[in-house]
């Protein structure tokens, strides 16, 4: 191999969960951002898909085939793993019975959802010594379940809307209880949502009853812990945070952009398929309400102990004007539609540049511990 000052970056993308095919669509945008200045200077980029069935592919197909999905079956792809022993800080490439070394100085986890944003991939980079872009373990799982999230937004005086959780042997051994629960404490409209699985899926609005029912079993097929919550009439708004709370002068976030819902709520097709939602920056609101959802997402990010990067979603509440803090989410979309790149770029920072200062951020954080 040519010898080179760049530093070697590994992107993964794919991954098992329901979103794959959004995953590959953020990567494809990484992969065409780190061949732009100032990252086509710094950095030697292999992209690492992860199939649906789990299989880890070192491929070289173009972000076009990796936007596409057709990078699954592209010439040279090679099987590969990431090694866990922090001697080797790479991923072992296995080609004919033999095995190379790709030596890896920073992972770029482009993955969303299940086994991508939760913590359980962060932890493989842990134990091999690997820096990585992103929330670390906890903060990753923290984020990812809704009910912990929530849990920890109350005990640190994040306001949020009412919620209530259940799990899956309360909501099928006992249904009709479960609902009368649901609506004494939060009535109708009321929101279901898996507690672990993001952008939307498996997320649904109940009116009555029998859409009640109908929800649980929705998102029963996600997940196996359940979180209700109550509906709020407002404004959707998210604004994009960085930064690593071990140095707080690192820490900020944008002013909110607004979303314009073509839903009755913002669903996983309006966020990254049909177009239909739009998206206002900044946010239809008062200077004055701008800078007070800026400070309860720097308030909601360190609280939830993220670091590296977050979306944080909010409502302002039509009546009261009341800031509630929805979740957070710690490898948001970078598609071609997607709010965090748009309201970094309204900031001053092109997508190139949050490439790079994400990847700093990663290679700075806890200096040593890897």
């Amino acid at each position: 191999m040519p010898i080179t000052n760049k530093l070697r970056a590994a992107l993964f993308f794919g991954g098992v969960s329901s979103e794959h095919e959004i995953s590959c669509v953020s990567a494809a945008a990484w992969l065409r951002a780190l061949r732009k200045s100032p990252c086509a200077e710094k950095y030697d980029v292999t992209a690492i898909g992860i199939t649906k069935d789990g299989r880890w592919l070192r491929t070289m197909a173009s972000p076009e085939a990796v936007e596409s999905g057709a990078w699954v079956d592209a010439p040279g792809n090679v099987p590969c793993v990431p090694s866990p022993d922090r001697a080797d800080r790479c991923l072992w490439l296995h080609t004919d019975g033999t095995a190379a070394r790709l030596p890896v100085d920073v992972a770029v986890p482009i993955l969303h959802g299940r086994n991508g944003e939760d913590g359980t991939i962060q932890g493989l980079f842990e134990l091999a010594g690997i820096p990585y872009v992103g929330c670390g373990v906890l903060g990753s799982a923290v984020c990812m379940d809704k009910a912990v999230a929530n849990t920890l937004m109350d005990a640190n005086g994040v306001p949020h809307c009412r919620w209530c959780w259940a799990g899956r042997a309360e909501a099928e051994s006992q249904l009709d209880a479960l609902c009368d629960r649901v609506e004494n404490r939060l009535g109708y409209p009321v929101f279901v949502k898996p507690a672990n699985a993001g952008s939307s899926v498996g997320v649904s609005r109940a009116e009555d009853r029998e859409q009640l029912v109908r929800a649980i079993q929705i998102a029963l097929a996600e997940d196996g812990k359940l979180v209700f919550e109550e509906a709020v009439v407002g404004q959707e708004v998210e604004c994009a945070a960085i930064g690593d709370p071990d140095d707080p002068r690192t820490v900020c976030a944008t002013r909110p952009g607004e979303i314009l819902a073509g839903d009755t709520f913002y669903t996983y097709d309006d966020k990254y398929k049909n177009g239909v939602s739009q998206t206002v920056i900044p946010a239809r609101l008062s200077a004055q309400k701008l800078d007070e959802v800026r400070a309860a997402a720097i308030h909601a990010y360190t609280a939830l102990g993220c670091t590296g990067l977050a979306r944080c979603d909010f409502f302002v509440e039509k009546e009261t004007e009341r800031v509630l803090c929805n979740e957070l989410n710690t490898m948001p979309g970078f598609t071609a539609i997607s709010m965090y790149p748009k309201l970094m770029e309204a900031a001053g920072l092109s997508f190139p540049a949050l490439a790079d200062k994400l990847i700093g951020l990663a290679l700075s954080r806890r200096k040593g511990a890897y």
